[in-house]
């Protein structure tokens, strides 16, 4: 496991603070969408299949690479899959990155979910807010991130974001002097149990394509999941 942070870096205006944070802090740096344009010495690029291929980095540097569907929907599979997880990037490079890369914390700048009415919402300007969207998977942005938490605590990864006004995450906060923050272990039984309410539920799909599967989810149910990740939080 390396002992130095993942930094996982998606759009927000905040983003570009962590342009000139030394290279050497960290042993990867995950730029989600249009983050890769933050700072020229990211390590793996990770964007949904439908990203315009015409904003995305067009040739990789040595150390580069590409996160497609094919890794990452079957990271989140390992962690119970996409609906339990949250659809948005933020969440799914923070398995893909638990499963790929096992680090001891990541640091995530610039995924904080919030988005005024009256300024930016993004570091290149106004773009669309992924997590406002109706969709099933999105309907606690805290709850999912109190899930993240949890299943990188249980295999020994802190999960930080950047000290911001607000957050969807439920994260500590870090400075980029102070990354030292250790994972704390959930409550096993606690977590467990979650663990089994969503097997039990079962809505897994392998695809991750869940918006194309018959099978009729609900939103209540998985409203009991979030708040069951939550009570977990507070154990």
């Amino acid at each position: 496991m390396p002992d130095k942070p993942v930094l996982i870096m998606g759009s927000a205006p905040n983003v570009t603070a962590c342009a000139a944070w030394p290279r050497s802090r960290f042993s990867a740096i995950v730029a989600i969408n249009n983050a890769w344009q933050v700072r020229p010495d990211w390590t793996h690029h990770i964007a949904p299949d439908d990203f315009p291929r015409e904003r995305a980095p067009q040739a990789l540097q040595a150390g580069q690479m590409r996160v497609t569907s094919s890794a990452y929907v079957p990271a989140n599979n390992r962690y119970g899959g996409i609906l339990y997880a949250g659809g948005t990037m933020a969440f799914t490079a923070g398995y893909w990155a638990l499963a790929a890369l096992k680090p001891s914390a990541m640091l995530f700048v610039g995924c904080d979910m919030i988005y005024p009415q009256d300024k930016r919402t993004h570091f290149y300007g106004t773009g669309t807010a992924d997590p406002l969207r109706d969709d099933i998977s999105l309907r606690n942005l805290e709850a999912k991130s109190a899930r993240l938490m949890l299943h990188a605590a249980a295999q020994g990864c802190a999960c930080l974001r950047a000290d911001t006004p607000e957050s969807r995450l439920v994260f500590p906060t870090a400075t980029p002097e102070a990354f030292e923050t250790e994972a704390v272990l959930p409550d096993a039984e606690a977590f467990q149990s979650v663990k089994a309410e969503e097997e039990k539920l079962a809505y897994h799909v392998p695809s991750g394509r869940y918006w194309d599967s018959k099978t009729p989810f609900s939103p209540q149910k998985l409203d009991t999941i979030d708040d069951l990740w939550l009570a977990a939080l507070a154990a």
